[in-house]
């Protein structure tokens, strides 16, 4: 009877070792997991591997990857004006329009742009590819805008040229270069500058000939001239002529009907007498005016 006892508490002492070791066990086993688990994942989330056919390489789908993955181009959005305003409608003066859009590829990679026109109230071109070698320029001028617009005639266009960078695209690796990863701010991978001009003139600057006459109002049956323009010794340039005959008078009474609405029968009631007339070389004014902006990049997806 003592040695059955004996060997149940043997036989209990063994069990309760047991369960302690088993429990100590499973406790062990379940910190171990916790502390390898990745920060910011569940226990029970299930990460999701993909293994690649050709290399073998593992490729694990994250939600960081997405986050850090480049967005898909980078635009530049110029303005441009083209043509000709000959009335007064405005927001622009009547006058002579052009644009003038620079693009350099800064890069030391070729890279491939596409551009297309928008027409202000109006259309749209398609895409046009150019493909620009390390450190080159191009240019997009109103003359490529009316080709590919297929519009020759005078008709005044102004709208805006979107420039776009694709990144990482098909466009881009069948050159054998993919655009590398940006960071920051150091997306602005071409210069992009546009030069306007505009000319009130049809002609170009040049210099002409000019009579500077000297001369006296001795009569004027009108009264429409100012009296204390009277009897006083005034003075006029006008442009001239190499070789041509010309009536002084006639010219200083033109400029006095312009100046002072004066019909023909008021001409016949004026005098003038010419004291004096003499030759200079002056410079036709040009009304132009030139300006230069730079155009910033932007991001999209």
């Amino acid at each position: 009877m003592k040695n059955q006892k004996k060997y149940f508490l043997i036989f209990g002492a063994i069990g309760v070792i047991s369960f302690l070791v088993l429990a100590f066990l499973l406790y062990s086993q379940n910190q171990i997991a916790a502390q390898n688990t990745p920060s910011g994942n569940d226990l029970n989330t299930i990460s999701k591997t993909v293994n690649s056919n050709s290399s073998g390489q593992e490729i694990r789908n994250t939600v960081a990857t997405a986050a850090n993955s480049n967005p898909g181009t980078v635009t530049y959005t110029p303005k441009f004006e083209c043509g000709s305003i000959y009335a007064g409608e405005g927001p622009l003066r009547p006058g002579h329009y052009d644009t003038d859009i620079s693009i350099f590829n800064k890069q030391k990679y070729k890279t491939t742009i596409l551009w297309n026109i928008f027409v202000n109230n109006g259309s749209s071109s398609n895409a046009i590819l150019v493909k620009l070698n390390p450190e080159t320029a191009t240019a997009i001028t109103c003359q490529d805008i009316r080709r590919n617009m297929d519009d020759y005639n005078d008709n005044f266009l102004e709208g805006f040229i979107v420039i776009s960078v694709p990144l990482d695209s098909t466009l881009q690796s069948s050159n054998g270069n993919v655009i590398p990863t940006i960071s920051g701010s150091d997306f602005n991978f071409l210069e992009v500058q546009v030069f306007y001009t505009a000319n009130a003139l049809d002609v170009l600057p040049h210099e002409v000939i000019v009579d500077k006459i000297s001369f006296n109002i001795t009569k004027d049956g009108t009264g429409k001239i100012p009296q204390n323009m009277l009897q006083k010794t005034l003075d006029m340039s006008i442009p001239s002529g190499l070789n041509k005959i010309d009536d002084t008078e006639n010219k200083v009474k033109n400029v006095l009907a312009k100046q002072y609405n004066l019909s023909n029968d008021d001409l016949s009631k004026i005098n003038i007498e010419i004291k004096d007339v003499s030759v200079g070389v002056g410079v036709l004014i040009d009304d132009h005016a030139i300006s230069l902006s730079t155009v910033k990049p932007q991001l999209s997806s």
